[in-house]
């Protein structure tokens, strides 16, 4: 049959308005809203048949129950709930009732036409609905990851009685990455909560009531301060959003500084009513909030790969440390440990210090370099860059010999490090910070 035909067929089931008539021949030209077609579609045939041309009005038709005509309000609504936030990217969604959805269905199949013909309700009215929200806010849809998504929902006494109500928001994430220089020891990468009282600051006291945890001394938390601390209210605070997410490049011990080029992260604030803070403000206030503990520099904002990028980033570290031997060291015995231990490959069992948090495996990491100096026989300062993963304390050590080759093992002396440095955090293959994954 063809399109004329097809298209009587459909007119045959009035009260059908123009857009449910166009909707079934979605597929056929372009540049035209359904409305369009539909219309030229029920002229063609009035010129045909040299009938006067009549139209039934939107709202009664059976099909669509008048939403057809609710673009407009829809868009409204959502401009209306979107008030206050700030995006550059938006997608709408719709909640199509399964009454709509079974009439498209019965208009096809009274028409002997494919169910699928043409497009569904649900389609047009994300379509329609997304550009007129697109141009009264003058930015742009992403059918990847919005910065918002406004979901619609088609219920109600019909399209008069739309309100607010039937748009619910979607605030998606932003992000803003940076790297963190942590210039004081014993300051966790994270809030650490206290295990004893699970980070509630309370316990039971003897006759049944609460008071303050010992363990923690009533805060919630082992340590007072934290990277996370110093640095996730300050953005989320710039952001008005509801809530941060601290994702480092791995993490380097509470006792160990980070210095130099500073620890790759993502703060991911939840919820938030901004998009566009100022990067170096927000560094200048984080830095003057943390008082010198910690250091944040190259704030910029950045897309959702960038967390997945800083988690999963297989990253060489060089540390910087001091050593202290348990007896004189012989400075031959010194050099010979630097020359075996640069360039070597190291097996390690799990660190008996983290075995009851890692599972118990053996490892192979690479020392990419090694240098030293023997300050006096008892002293000295090592410098390793090592790929990812390598347990540098224990590679002094040796673990009871669950590392191998360690330097202990090959000087014959007891080996502990007393002070960890990270100086240098760089993904092993290509530069960390990619601009495809950064926002401008």
């Amino acid at each position: 049959m063809s399109v004329l035909e097809d298209a009587r067929e459909i007119v045959a089931q009035d009260p059908v308005c123009n857009a449910c008539l166009g909707r079934v021949f979605a597929d056929r030209s372009f540049g035209l809203t359904n409305d369009e077609r539909g219309t030229a579609l029920r002229t063609a045939l009035a010129l045909e048949d040299d009938e006067p041309y009549e139209v039934p009005e939107i709202e009664d038709c059976w099909v669509c129950e008048g939403y057809s005509g609710a673009f407009d309000t829809l868009a409204e609504r959502v401009v209306e709930k979107l008030e206050g936030v700030g995006f550059s990217t938006y997608q709408v969604g719709t909640r199509v009732p399964p009454l709509i959805e079974e009439n498209e269905h019965l208009l096809r199949e009274s028409a002997n036409l494919p169910k699928d013909a043409g497009e569904a309700f649900k389609s047009e009215c994300n379509r329609e609905v997304g550009k007129r929200v697109g141009a009264a806010t003058d930015t742009e849809v992403d059918f990847e990851r919005p910065d918002v998504l406004a979901l619609c929902a088609i219920e109600g006494e019909g399209p008069e009685s739309i309100s607010s109500h039937a748009v619910d928001l979607q605030i998606n994430p932003a992000f803003v990455y940076g790297r963190y220089r942590k210039l004081e020891r014993d300051i966790p990468q994270t809030e650490w909560p206290c295990r004893e009282c699970g980070g509630s600051g309370k316990q039971l006291s003897r006759d049944g009531g609460e008071e303050p945890c010992e363990h923690c001394g009533g805060s919630g938390y082992l340590y007072d301060d934290s990277v996370e601390g110093f640095t996730a209210p300050a953005v989320v605070e710039a952001m008005d959003g509801e809530e941060g997410v601290f994702h480092g490049a791995g993490r380097e011990d509470v006792d160990a500084r980070m210095l130099e080029s500073g620890r790759p992260f993502v703060l991911e604030v939840k919820h938030p009513r901004k998009r566009d803070p100022d990067p170096a403000a927000l560094e200048a206030e984080i830095n003057e909030r943390a008082g010198g503990s910690v250091e944040v520099e190259g704030l910029e904002l950045a897309t959702h790969e960038m967390v997945e990028r800083v988690k999963g980033l297989e990253a060489s570290k060089t540390y910087r440390m001091d050593v202290e031997f348990a007896e004189p060291v012989d400075p031959e015995a010194f050099e010979e440990a630097l020359e075996v231990l640069d360039g070597a490959t190291i097996e390690q069992d799990t660190p008996q210090r983290v075995s009851h948090r890692r599972a118990d495996l053996t490892r192979v990491r690479e020392v990419y370099e090694i240098e030293g100096e023997l300050h006096d026989p008892e002293h000295a300062e090592l410098t390793v860059h090592g790929a990812g993963g390598l347990y540098v304390k224990e590679l002094v050590s040796g673990d009871e010999g669950r590392t191998d080759p360690s330097f202990a093992g090959l000087v014959g002396v007891e080996s502990v490090v007393t002070a960890l440095d990270v100086i240098d955090v760089r993904g092993e293959d290509e530069p960390f910070d990619d601009p495809d994954y950064l926002r401008e």
